[in-house]
């Protein structure tokens, strides 16, 4: 079958999926380990931040420039956007930041518990990862010449694995504050759920709007990039192995710079 001939709708939604049950791989980890190792999770952490990065540039800003043959204020314009977008949602939306050893909340003040700040997190951090996927395919609709098929699939296979540690980081803490390995797990898988949806969401903004392809690339990559600074980096960059999730951090961006550019 000719998976370029399928409905980039799909695609995208396919993608989005297989980044989904990545996330869930991640926290199912709950069911057999009560905890896992500083120092293993800091390197993971960095590992995904360096793929979020080199996924926001060699899959998304890079092809953005090329479409509008060297003009940088599309891509500018986009990249700044989809920073500020998540810089208001994390100002607005009433979330909870967990980690090892705390729990903490941020947005306006709400009696919503635990659980729901928790799932708002997750989804305000997560959408932009389901968005850029889907708007890699719609690109591959779109025709772009530094687009392929190939591309969107390396930067679905760079998400899923980063989605990996990103899963357990949310589940085995939340193991430890009390709840059971069950619903822990279901919080777990949950941040991964919202992707297919920014996914379908990426994917059809693209087909309606093609003229503004090159911004919504960007602003996809604006948002990982906040995304990254303000959850990711400082979560494994706190204890003493920073060092090891620096490391973590320039492998994971090698590793999806290799599949960006071996396979797009």
């Amino acid at each position: 079958m000719n998976l370029e001939s399928l409905n980039p709708i799909l695609l995208a939604l396919i993608g989005t999926i297989f980044t989904w049950l990545m996330t869930a791989a991640g926290a199912s980890l709950v069911f057999f380990v009560k905890r896992i190792q500083t120092w293993f999770m800091d390197t993971m952490m960095g590992f995904a931040a360096g793929v979020m990065i080199a996924a926001s540039f060699w899959s998304l800003l890079n092809p953005a420039m090329e479409m509008t043959k060297g003009n940088p204020f599309p891509a500018a314009i986009g990249f700044l956007a989809g920073g500020l977008f998540l810089f208001a949602a994390d100002k607005l939306l009433p979330h909870e930041h967990l980690s090892e050893e705390t729990c903490s909340s941020e947005g306006l003040k709400t009696p919503w518990g635990e659980s729901t700040l928790l799932f708002l997190a997750v989804t305000m951090h997560n959408f932009p990862e389901g968005l850029a996927v889907g708007v890699a395919y719609g690109a591959v609709a779109y025709g772009l010449e530094t687009a392929s098929l190939a591309g969107a699939i390396a930067l679905t296979i760079g998400i899923g694995l980063q989605n990996l540690p990103e899963g357990a980081a949310v589940s085995i803490p939340l193991r430890k504050t009390g709840l059971s390995a069950g619903r822990s797990f279901f919080w777990g898988q949950i941040s991964g759920a919202v992707e297919p949806i920014g996914g379908v969401i990426g994917a059809a903004l693209v087909l309606i709007a093609q003229p503004f392809l090159p911004y919504a690339l960007s602003f996809a990559a604006g948002a990982m990039i906040y995304a990254v600074a303000e959850e990711v980096i400082p979560r494994c960059q706190n204890g003493k192995y920073a060092h090891l999730a620096m490391l973590g951090l320039m492998l994971g961006f090698v590793v999806m710079m290799i599949l960006d550019v071996a396979l797009g």
